[in-house]
This record gives C-alpha cells, structure tokens and sequence, in this order.
C-alpha cells in the first residue's frame, strides 16, 4: 500500500511540474494590421432566452502574417470562435460569435477582445442590443374588486371571498 502511494505522489508531482506553454504575441516581432468590417453589431429587439450569433468579417491588410492568440468575451454569455491559423497578408477570415440572453433584461452592449500581433496587440469587436421579457412574465393585471395580482400565464387558485 505505501508502495502506491508513493507512485501516486510521484506521478502527481511530475504531472503537476510540466510548465504550460501558451501562445502569445510577446514573442511575435513582425506585426501586422487588422482591418474589420464593422466593429459594433446591433441585434435590436430580442426576447429573453434567444441566442444572437454574428460573424466578424476582417481582413489581414499589414505585410506579416496575422496570428490571432485569443479572443475573450467580457462575459461567459459571449463566447467567439476564431481561427487558429495564420492568417496571411490581404487575406480575410471570420471571428463567429454567440451570445446568449438567458437571464438578461434591457439594454445590453457586449464585448469580445481580440489578442493578435498587431499594434496595439488589443482590438475589440461589440454586439448591442435590447433584451424584452416575454409577454406572460411582463403583463400582470389587478383583479377586479381585490387587492391581489395575477400573472398572466400563471396559475390562480379561487377562494371563498373571490367566488
């Protein structure tokens, strides 16, 4: 038994030690510039719970190869997915992103920021819009002769005084 624990404790302790390499654009030294076709997205009008997905035109217009490293929305409701590879001079690609309104109301301006080689290493794209609850949460009416409210949508249950 102390035989494997100590093969345990010794396999834990190397996985553990493995440094994790990231690509970044702190090595990169031939920067580029990135060009996109429109940097705000407005959705308009959705209802709650309805996913908005846009895709990013760009375009590499610098003289290096363009090597996007990341691309983060400022919440875990906007996720992008962007290309991995180098994108060449004059060429173009797409960052596809997917937001998410579950659980959100009103007004909403998203971001998703881009880290490449370019100067400055930070672009950021956006998508805007308003989310509206739907109707059977939103419309309550007051029951005639009483003080209580009913929702909408939502069951009621009659007692003695309201029959």
């Amino acid at each position: 038994m102390k035989y494997f624990a100590f093969i345990s404790a010794l396999f834990l302790l190397v996985a553990c030690s493995e440094e994790k390499k990231e690509v970044t654009t702190d090595i990169v030294e031939n920067l580029t510039e990135i060009k996109f076709e429109n940097e705000l997205y407005d959705f308009g009008e959705i209802t709650q719970g309805e996913k908005v997905k846009f895709t990013y035109q760009f375009t590499n217009v610098g003289e290096s190869d363009l090597v996007i490293s990341s691309a983060k929305g400022s919440c875990g409701c906007t996720v992008p997915d962007w290309p991995r590879k180098p994108i060449a001079p004059g060429e173009s690609a797409e960052i596809r992103v997917v937001f998410n309104s579950e659980g959100k109301n009103g007004k909403q301006h998203k971001k998703v920021s881009v880290i490449a080689n370019t100067q400055p290493s930070t672009t950021v794209v956006a998508l805007t819009g308003n989310i509206i609850k739907p109707a059977a949460e939103e419309t309550e009416t007051k029951a005639e002769n009483t003080e209580e409210t009913i929702v909408v949508g939502q069951p009621t249950i009659a007692t003695e005084e309201s029959k």
